[in-house]
């Protein structure tokens, strides 16, 4: 992984400027920091260039950098206890890759995260980020994106409890339709289908049929880089 420059030139340090001061306010957690402390932040900041399966950092290892996903996408795993790894989520754009590491009593990674193609993060140091959570309002907002972190995982626990391999992949995409979304409804696959199978603790030629089964049914459209779901009432007549 490389580090470029935050510009090359007067106008372009202003307008990049200014575009990383957006992705650091659409944090939810950082949203409120004051401006000098919002600031501080961006002067220790560096942006990091990954290449497609490019590691980031690495579970339990010291968490220097807390990162912001400016493009790209980041696939985030976790070491079992038999040495294999379980993929937790995908990250893109605006979304934050180690901030659990905040809450570590090692200040250590608390999972490893591999860039999935090209990728470029914006690095906030650890310790700076830390000092934000003096903030009430961003320590409030924080502890939100923890619960909502603890409820996301939870869920996935319950996913993978389902021993039924069409169950969980019913399941999840289900999870994966908003609250009163009109159908049909395109879910995008920012990962290919075969870290989507591992998520979902199945063979990518299981997944496959899977999703076979489920267009014939007229449940859902199957596409390239997507998933329309087409029948709500279908989807969950198969997870019965």
């Amino acid at each position: 992984m490389r580090s470029c420059p935050l510009h090359n030139s007067p106008s372009d340090a202003v307008a990049k400027r200014r575009y990383l001061r957006d992705l650091v306010r659409n944090v939810p957690w950082l949203a409120q920091l004051p401006e000098d402390e919002l600031e501080y932040l961006l002067q220790g900041a560096r942006v990091h260039v990954a290449e497609g399966r490019e590691w980031l950092f690495r579970q339990q290892t010291p968490a220097h950098w807390i990162y912001i996903v400016v493009s790209g996408a980041v696939r985030l795993l976790r070491a079992t206890d038999d040495g294999r790894l379980a993929t937790i989520r995908c990250v893109e754009r605006g979304g934050t890759l180690g901030e659990l590491s905040l809450i570590s009593q090692q200040s250590t990674y608390l999972y490893s995260a591999e860039a999935l193609r090209r990728t470029h993060v914006l690095a906030i140091s650890a310790s700076r980020c830390q000092d934000s959570l003096a903030h009430e309002h961003c320590r409030s907002a924080f502890l939100s994106r923890l619960t909502q972190e603890l409820t996301e995982r939870l869920e996935d626990m319950a996913l993978l409890t389902q021993a039924d391999a069409r169950a969980r992949l019913v399941s999840f995409l289900l999870r994966q339709l908003p609250l009163g979304a009109t159908l049909p409804h395109a879910i995008r696959l920012s990962v290919p289908k075969c870290w989507l199978a591992a998520q979902l603790a199945m063979t990518p030629e299981t997944l496959s049929r899977l999703l076979s089964r489920l267009s014939r049914a007229g449940a859902i459209l199957v596409e390239r880089h997507q998933l329309v779901v087409l029948d709500r009432s279908k989807l969950r007549a198969l997870n019965d």
